[in-house]
């Protein structure tokens, strides 16, 4: 293989030209997010559900080497369904399309990929951010850096619960990667409506959002990423009690199993699916669908803002 452009979905290809609203979807989530056979379930979800809200969804994945955006259903079928997917960070992007590798994109190289094919808007369940313990191992996701150099609207439930999610403001801060609370002044937390932590700004719409965003392509002074952290409502959060007793469980399989890097985030999430007996996933399932009809009603507010604005 010697042509490594990146590759178009006809659907997302044809909106993309035609200037319609567009969200960037993750491929982790299918092939190491969630247990078989769920993932392509749940991935279908997504994109439908980002369709009903008058968007077109764009899930970003290697296949064979080729790094594509916008899936097909039998591409997508392919990273849900075979072995051996790797797991893709921004620096591993041209590593695994020159191995002709099968790959399902991170937060960090699904946002720096969606934003170099000219799409403004992507939904996630939760970000990477910095580890527990990292004061000792160092170990932070590369979706921080990445986000500080990406201006790209994140959708989001915050940062995983199992992360050091203090210490992940922190890094965002110093960063400079913009944080806002949709309807809310607390950090979400994942799993959990609150995650423990105050903002500084709250936003009320998607149209607000799609404000932010043009003022901030207009500034052209800041670089990185927006963060829209979307709570889920209390009453369909995970279990608080239930939560706490799993995260200490599993903190305590991780150093007894000798887990560390990429692998912890999968692990653990695995840990809460068993030991909730499912709960967890339901939760999981019900924060991305979430998130991907928001970023979907901000790409369709962002779109008509360009469409109204005088040259």
């Amino acid at each position: 293989m010697t042509n490594f452009h990146i590759r178009y979905g006809a659907e997302v290809a044809k909106a993309l030209r035609d200037a319609r609203p567009v969200v960037a979807l993750e491929s982790t989530i299918v092939s190491h997010g969630l247990p078989r056979p769920e993932n392509l379930r749940v991935a279908r979800q997504i994109e439908a559900t980002v369709r009903a809200a008058g968007a077109v969804p764009a899930t970003i994945g290697m296949v064979g080497g080729a790094l594509v955006v916008g899936l097909d259903d039998a591409q997508l079928t392919r990273l849900a369904t075979v072995d051996g997917v790797a797991k893709l960070s921004v620096r591993d992007l041209a590593v695994a399309a020159a191995a002709g590798a099968d790959g399902a994109t991170t937060v960090a190289a699904t946002s720096a990929v969606a934003e170099a094919a000219g799409i403004g808007v992507f939904a996630t369940g939760g970000l990477g951010g910095v580890h527990r313990e990292a004061s000792q191992t160092f170990d932070e996701s590369a979706d921080l850096i990445t986000l500080a150099r990406t201006p790209i609207a994140v959708v989001c439930a915050g940062v995983k619960s199992i992360l050091d999610v203090g210490a992940t403001l922190e890094r965002l801060e110093t960063l400079g990667v913009g944080v806002v609370g949709y309807r809310t002044r607390r950090f979400p937390g994942f799993y959990l409506t609150d995650g423990g932590f105050d903002l500084d700004w709250s936003i009320e719409s998607p149209e607000q959002v799609a404000d932010v965003l043009a003022a901030r392509a207009q500034h052209a002074v800041h670089a990185g990423a927006l963060i829209v952290a979307n709570p889920l409502p209390v009453d369909e959060q995970l279990d608080p009690a239930l939560h706490d007793r799993t995260l200490a469980e599993g903190l305590a399989r991780l150093e007894r199993d000798g887990i560390t890097g990429k692998a912890v985030t999968p692990y653990l999430l695995a840990h809460f699916h068993s030991a909730t007996e499912g709960a967890s996933l339901t939760v999981n399932v019900r924060i991305i669908l979430r998130n991907a009809d928001l970023a979907a009603r901000i790409a369709v507010a962002a779109a008509a803002r360009r469409t109204d604005t005088p040259a």
